[in-house]
Order: C-alpha cells, then structure tokens, then sequence
C-alpha cells in the first residue's frame, strides 16, 4: 500500500525560537568552562579540577551545536487524514476527526507578554503579533501533562484540549491543511486573501 503523501512542512516558529536563544547561551557556556579549565591547569591545580571543568566545557559545547543545528526540524505537516506534529523528541498525529474548531489569533492575546512568566517573557514578546491556529479537538492523542514533556507552554493556552500553531506563514497553512481535509486542491494564498476581502464589500 502506497504511502500517504503528506503536504508543506511548515517549521514551528516557537521551537526554533527558543533553540536559536538557548543555543548560544550553553554553547557560550561550555566555552567558558573550557577556558576556566585552561586557566585551572595553567595555575597548577590538580589535574581532576581543570578535567572535569574541561570535560563539561566541551559536553555543554556540543550540547549547544546539537541545539544549533536541530534548531528548525520541529514542523507540523497536513496530511489527507491527520495532521502532523513533529519535534525531534515527539511525533504526533492528530486526526481530522478529533477537529471541534480551528480560528486565528494573535500570540499577544493567547499569550499576553506581561501574564506570561519571566522566564518565558524574552521569547513571547517578540512573537506576540504573529497570528496562530489555535486547533479544538475533542481529546488529544496524549495527556496534556505528557505533552508539556516535549512541548513548550506556548502550545497550550489552557488545560482544555487544543494545540496552538504558529509558523510563518499561517494563512498558507490554514488553506492547505482545510484543503487537506475536504480532499480538495490547495488554494494559492493571494486567492484566498482576495475572496476574503471580496466578501466584505457590500453586494449591488
């Protein structure tokens, strides 16, 4: 049996956001641990102190060039039947038939900067008048609790179950995932930019 072909692979802006700050920071790290280390040998300390020091400078150094490098595998991607969630830790596929409701809404208000906690206040921010999915679904395929293993907050607005997407280009998404589940041809973005705009101007 032939394999299901899948549509775009739209990259998750949330993941790559938060590897491309994270990355610098351990790789940044684990240099300053190697150069510590250095400096521990160099003044004559016992050789365990600047191993040790040296071994984790070059752990935490690699930890940040794997985080560089998988920094934009995590994407979600419509198929016929399903929709496709993956992240280097998780792959998850959400049947069309779980869909209650899916709507557009600006990060600012699903996650308003100022609610949100410190720690995550640097990534949201600069999000925060992109446009998301936000997709109802009757159950998820996981728990919520065990999808925050692998998932940022930023994908869940509340305990109910839904998932928020955001990628670049969120209308090129809706489209071709809404073609996906009626079994129609992807309509071009522009198109249905300009039906939406048709349908608000007053009928002669």
């Amino acid at each position: 049996m032939a394999a299901k072909r899948g549509g775009r692979r739209y990259p998750l802006v949330v993941f790559t956001t938060m590897m491309s700050r994270w990355w610098t920071a351990v790789f940044a790290l684990g240099l300053a641990m190697i150069v510590l280390a250095w400096a521990v040998r160099s003044w004559g300390f016992e050789q365990w102190r600047w191993l040790v020091l040296g071994s984790l400078g070059i752990f935490f150094a690699l930890i940040g060039i794997g985080m560089w490098l998988i920094r934009k595998s995590a994407y979600v991607q419509p198929f016929s039947d399903h929709l496709r969630l993956v992240t280097p830790l998780l792959r998850l596929n959400i049947s069309y038939k779980r869909f209650r409701r899916t709507a557009s809404a600006n990060m600012g208000s699903i996650f308003p900067p100022k609610s949100v906690a410190k720690s995550m206040y640097d990534i949201v921010a600069p999000l925060s008048k992109m446009t998301a999915i936000v997709i109802d679904v009757s159950a998820m395929p996981m728990s919520q609790t065990a999808l925050r293993l692998f998932l940022s907050p930023l994908f869940f607005k509340d305990k109910s179950p839904h998932i928020v997407i955001l990628v670049e280009d969120w209308m090129r998404f809706s489209a071709e995932m809404d073609s996906m589940r009626n079994g129609s041809d992807v309509p071009k973005t522009q198109h249905r930019r300009d039906i939406s705009i048709l349908s608000k101007l007053p009928k002669k």
